[in-house]
């Protein structure tokens, strides 16, 4: 029973454990002064003009990377907001739900990648990743030439400098995480995530966003989904001190939807604190 939860737990919290042109953005990680004055009433979904929806229509086609234990429609739902703003969408489900090796499983998106630029023409897409599929996506981008294949990058709740989570593990009685390779890789001082954070975090022309909430059960602490060098770093509580959103939430919820798209189409960071 405890294992059941560490896995799916575990998965997410492996998952946890594992994930803008700054000139174009709001101070990362403070309120943005007209935050606020544009918002609509509570309660109210926020939708995209004809001309919005017709440019998406034209841009990079999106790719939604699933986390640890992840499957594929669990991110239908922030894939449906996608398309309706016009976006072209895939959902890529990680290898084996992300209980392996990172590295291999980013050698397996970098082919996917390649799979969605050749059926769409498209010399680059854009991706938004959750918990362990930031870093899979990072490692592609940084170790495997995926600087020239992709565009803006946003993650969701990847524990991009590891969690105190995944090393709970040994504390529990499990041995090292259980013998998930992908949550020893996003233990704290791991050798994966040495190798991964050295040198430049953001490499290339990619338009970096990393999203984070104070609520992540996942992600501890919380300021390890935060990246250097040229990222906009978004803290949805910055904005938006009375939304609560869990590691799982980033994926459901309006506000970081509101963040996911303002990413995609590089305008300033200004999360909506009453979208649905």
């Amino acid at each position: 029973m405890l294992l059941r939860k560490i896995v799916p737990a575990l998965a997410v919290t492996v998952a946890a454990v594992l994930a803008a042109p700054a000139a174009a953005v709001a101070a990362p990680d403070r309120p943005a002064a007209s935050a606020s004055a544009t918002a609509p009433a509570a309660g109210e979904r926020v939708t995209s003009t004809t001309a919005e929806i017709a440019a998406a229509a034209a841009a990079n086609p999106v790719i939604v990377v699933g986390g640890l234990s992840g499957i594929a429609s669990a991110y239908e739902p922030l894939a449906s907001r996608l398309r309706v703003d016009g976006y072209r969408v895939w959902v890529y489900q990680l290898p084996n739900l992300g209980l392996g090796d990172i590295p291999t499983s980013a050698r397996a998106f970098s082919s996917f990648v390649g799979q969605v630029r050749a059926s769409t023409g498209a010399a680059k897409v854009d991706v938004v990743a959750h918990s362990e599929g930031g870093l899979v996506s990072r490692y592609f981008i940084k170790n495997l030439g995926g600087t020239s294949s992709i565009d803006r990058y946003v993650s969701l709740g990847t524990p991009q400098y590891g969690t105190y989570v995944a090393n709970i593990v040994k504390f529990l009685g499990l041995g090292s995480c259980a013998g998930i390779v992908a949550c020893q890789q996003m233990s704290i001082g791991s050798s994966f995530l040495a190798g991964l954070n050295a040198g430049d975090d953001t490499p290339g022309t990619v338009r970096w966003t990393a999203v984070r909430t104070l609520q992540d059960e996942l992600v501890r602490p919380v300021d390890n989904a935060k990246l250097a060098d040229g990222v906009t770093n978004v803290l949805i509580q910055s904005a938006c001190p009375l939304r609560v959103v869990g590691h799982l939430g980033l994926v459901l919820d309006g506000t970081t939807y509101t963040v996911i798209r303002q990413a995609l189409r590089d305008q300033p960071i200004r999360p909506n604190c009453f979208a649905l």
